[in-house]
């Protein structure tokens, strides 16, 4: 299966996201939006996983969280990769929480390379994923619309959690479904 580390956002920040989602898929209706429901923050894509070492990332997990202090993110702003002005994916930043973001990404990283899930080459960038282009190209109208909402809030989420999910691929997208949650402690 599948699988990947994330942090789930709030009913909040989807429902805003989800309602950002609506304004830009008039404009562009050639680009594969995320479904609110699925709207998170990729710390690690680990690929296909045997279910039996799924035990075993579950407990790396535990251990990545051992020393992390539950933390607030801002999710704001629009942004594209590679550049808004050629956008191939299509997301919202993360703001305030960076840091420990960024430090909770790579104490994953560490917990789960002995298992035998290979380090990033590319430096961590947390944000969230709202779509992928179908048929990358320029588009200006869309380019104006990430850029004119570079400041715009989504607002606060309160990190607790790590989530090991599931992705299962078809042709109406992709479905999630949660195979662990390793609480972070309060600090």
């Amino acid at each position: 299966m599948r699988a990947f580390v994330a942090v789930r956002l709030d009913d909040r920040s989807r429902a805003a996201l989800r309602a950002e989602i609506d304004h830009l898929r008039r404009v562009a209706p050639d680009v594969a939006w995320v479904a609110a429901e699925n709207l998170h923050v990729t710390l690690k894509f680990l690929g296909q996983v045997e279910t039996a070492r799924l035990r075993d990332v579950a407990a790396g997990l535990e251990e990545s969280v051992r020393v992390a202090h539950a933390f607030d993110i801002e999710v704001r702003g629009l942004g594209a990769f590679p550049s808004p002005s050629r956008p191939r994916v299509v997301w919202a930043g993360i703001a305030a929480g960076r840091d420990p973001m960024n430090a909770l990404a790579e104490r994953v990283e560490q917990a789960l390379a002995p298992l035998g899930f290979p380090r990033e080459d590319r430096a961590f960038s947390p944000h969230v994923t709202l779509g992928r282009v179908r048929e990358p190209r320029r588009d200006a109208r869309l380019s104006r619309l990430i850029e004119a909402a570079e400041n715009l809030e989504f607002g606060m989420v309160r990190v607790e959690a790590l989530w090991l999910m599931r992705s299962d691929l078809s042709t109406r997208g992709a479905r999630y479904s949660e195979i662990a949650v390793v609480s972070v402690s309060a600090p």
